[in-house]
């Protein structure tokens, strides 16, 4: 599309406002970026929360960075520019599913601070909450759940986050999660506390 097109793309509006949403739904959209190295233990924790959440009977939804990549980032791969446009895509989805009033659970390694910044300015400072899976790099790679440590090591796969390409950790998360001391049962817990204030979840 050329800029000249894109001028003609205006925004609609919806009957419902944000307010009229929480009423009906009992509860505020928000994003959840969980960031760390493969094999943390971000998906786990995600899914667990997605779980209580929704047998609490609130709507919530695990975004999982694998699973984007079988459709919506298909086309991307994984050098530092394919990634941060993983990651702005992803920030729109996760904007979208937020105005529609669901807490969004999103899984992705997202290795450097500036592309979690974008995600975090797409989606609004204030209902993004960033969450480091801090688990060690030495446990993350005993656990090697996908054998992607081993590959890397061998040099069958190119720039993977804490072999051959860097992770910059969060400087403030709302949470560092350690996942070799942490259960998963004690990280949900406190992570439905938090959202039980910021999110408004009603009974």
């Amino acid at each position: 599309m050329s800029a000249s097109d894109a001028k003609h793309i205006v925004r609609h509006g919806h009957l419902l406002t944000p307010a009229d949403r929480v009423a009906r739904l009992g509860q505020k959209g928000r994003v959840l970026w969980f960031t760390g190295l493969s094999g943390s233990g971000k998906s786990t924790i995600a899914m667990a929360l997605e779980a209580a959440l929704i047998d609490s009977g609130k709507t919530a939804f695990v975004l999982d960075g694998d699973n984007v990549r079988h459709g919506l980032c298909a086309d991307l791969g994984f050098s530092q520019s394919d990634r941060s446009e993983n990651i702005r895509r992803i920030g729109h989805v996760c904007s979208l599913m937020a105005d529609a009033g669901v807490i969004v659970l999103a899984a992705f390694v997202s290795p450097t601070r500036a592309m979690r910044g974008v995600a975090r300015e797409i989606v609004g400072e204030s209902r993004f909450d960033e969450i480091h899976v801090a688990t060690s790099l030495a446990v993350c790679e005993a656990r090697d759940p996908k054998g992607l440590y081993v590959k890397a090591r061998r040099g069958e796969i190119s720039e993977f986050t804490g072999v051959s390409a860097p992770y910059e950790a969060p400087l403030d998360p709302l949470f560092a999660i350690d996942t070799a001391t942490w259960s998963v049962e004690r990280t949900v817990a406190a992570l439905l506390e938090h959202l039980t204030t910021v999110s408004d979840l009603r009974p």
